[in-house]
């Protein structure tokens, strides 16, 4: 019976001892599929997470104690298990299962698992130990807007001690995730986000304490851990305590994973940045940078990473095969990104101050926190498309094995977002730091555009801008639809931010209206991306005649 179900759901799989799979992996189309609606579920139960926080806590100093807090446990995670998981592992396992076999990838599995999840922990109790003088240092103006200082760092030392067990659960957690992605098997770590952000939901709606939202950090991290468990066995891996340091592959995940480190340091090193100028504007304003960001996540996890995610094992595997067309699939998947994003981009900044009044306005979160987010949201939305672009840019490069160059654009972004955060952190607050990171990551996309271009021979550029000549056009006329209907409400009286029914239905009927101009725009206009999107969607039938209409 067992055999019988996975034959039928999962037949991409193969068995520890090397049998070949029965049929083929599943379609691209199927795999970003299953990734997009666990992205989708995640990101909606984050969204929820973000509400259910705001109600609780608003802009409060505790939560900005919290999310100080977060930083060095991320930073840890980030920087280990983070590093290894896409760029080192998934394209050295493909080359190991192409070349050895089976139960060499899994022998290779093993020790990568077990030598990050020690590093993980030696890392751990190092900033258990240092808390008291790192934590300090991340946000030396931490309450001194109202005389908290010593309290509020005390507490965001406490949080951060509790919540640095979840990156030790998070890298083995992390390093499942690549194992499976890496036999294409998406769906169980499409859904463990969902019950981690569940965890902190239900922290957030029972107490008004933020160190239950720092437990409930680690509890969902090993939920997180635990839901992949299953799936484990169904793809055949053998775990074994190994940590063969010397073997040729784990020491090229080793050598591929160095350089990203510095990669992933330099990306989160832009949080701490933000940490740093925020904790210095004003009470709040940690807690506004981070509501902005999460809000930002949403499509960028939706279309960005879903997509990245689904291809980058099909890009690993044509690269060691030195089969299909890695130049193809790179060029499709940043299209049909930037297709998503765009407009997406375009529509958080007109919407951005209904959008955080329908999401976050309530209890604890007034008009004044509104407006510190809002101040941040509009100009994070403007990198939305660089973001996302990043991800399958980054790993087009990973796919060749090449982490040096995204690596060397990362810093160079890093420093860009630090000095233009010195220069604007002061005239223009929260607002300035979301234009600094804007900034430094549309640079960063437009250098990686242009390196990959040439490291691939070419990503079929005239098509490209034709595409995105058609996306920018249709952004236009999807903007001038929102703003007609946020005027219409407007001249109605039915704008009133601070009542969430007509918050809601100005972002509902912005969206709605801007994404059904945007899309019969595209498709009038022969978008071969509209088509995809069309193809892509479940709908019954009869929708899907009307829509193709």
């Amino acid at each position: 019976m067992m055999r019988s179900l996975r034959d039928r759901f999962f037949p991409e799989e193969e068995e520890a001892a090397g049998r070949a799979p029965a049929v083929a992996p599943p379609s691209l189309a199927v795999a970003a599929s299953i990734v997009a609606m666990g992205y989708l579920g995640s990101r909606l139960l984050g969204l929820l997470r973000t509400v259910a926080i705001a109600h609780q806590f608003g802009t409060s100093p505790n939560l900005d104690a919290y999310f100080v807090a977060f930083r060095i446990p991320d930073l840890v995670f980030q920087l280990l298990a983070g590093a290894t998981l896409g760029s080192a592992f998934i394209p050295t396992f493909a080359r190991v299962v192409a070349g050895r076999g089976d139960r060499e990838a899994w022998r290779l599995a093993s020790s990568v698992l077990n030598l990050v999840l020690l590093a993980t922990l030696v890392v751990a109790l190092l900033g258990l130990l240092l808390a008291p003088l790192l934590v300090p240092l991340t946000a030396p103006g931490l309450g001194d807007e109202t005389g908290q200082h010593a309290q509020l760092t005390s507490l965001a030392v406490d949080l951060t001690r509790i919540m640095l067990l979840s990156p030790v659960l998070f890298a083995i957690s992390g390093m499942f995730m690549g194992i499976l992605n890496a036999r294409h098997h998406f769906l169980a770590p499409a859904l463990a986000p969902m019950f981690y952000n569940a965890a902190i939901i239900v922290a957030a709606l029972v107490s008004h304490d933020v160190r239950a939202l720092a437990f409930a950090v680690v509890i969902g991290a090993f939920l997180h851990l635990l839901v992949q468990v299953p799936a484990l066995r169904l793809v055949g891996m053998r775990w074994e305590p190994i940590g063969e340091w010397r073997d040729k592959a784990v020491r090229e995940v080793g050598r591929l994973m160095a350089p990203r480190v510095l990669g992933l340091a330099a990306f989160q090193f832009n949080f701490l940045i933000a940490t740093f100028f925020a904790s210095l504007v004003s009470t709040g304003a940690i807690s506004a940078v981070n509501y902005a960001w999460l809000i930002v996540m949403t499509p960028l996890g939706l279309f960005g990473m879903a997509i990245s995610t689904a291809v980058f094992p099909r890009l690993a595997e044509q690269a060691a095969r030195e089969e299909g067309d890695l130049r193809e699939m790179v060029t499709k998947s940043l299209r049909l990104i930037l297709y998503l994003t765009i407009p997406a981009s375009v529509g958080i900044m007109i919407l951005a101050k209904p959008l955080v009044a329908f999401l976050l306005r309530s209890g604890a979160f007034g008009g004044s926190s509104t407006d510190l987010v809002v101040s941040a949201l509009v100009f994070y939305a403007v990198a939305l498309f660089a973001h996302s672009g990043i991800e399958i840019l980054s790993r087009g490069f990973y796919a060749v094995s090449d982490t040096r160059t995204p690596v060397t654009f990362a810093v160079m972004s890093m420093i860009i977002n630090l000095v233009l955060s010195l220069i604007l952190v002061w005239p223009f607050g929260v607002g300035g730091l979301a234009v600094s990171l804007s900034i430094a990551t549309i640079i960063e996309f437009t250098m990686l555009v242009r390196t990959l271009d040439r490291r691939l021979g070419g990503l079929d550029t005239q098509r490209t801008v034709t595409s995105v000549a058609t996306m920018i056009l249709a952004t236009v006329l999807m903007a001038e639809a929102i703003a007609l209907w946020l005027a219409l409400l407007r001249l109605a009286g039915l704008l009133q931010l601070d009542r969430k029914p007509e918050a809601a239905l100005a972002v509902l009927g912005g969206v709605a209206g801007g994404a059904a101009v945007y899309f019969y725009t595209t498709r009038l206009l022969g978008s071969a991306e509209a088509r995809t999107v069309m193809e892509r969607l479940p709908m019954p039938p009869r929708m899907r005649a009307f829509v193709g209409r």
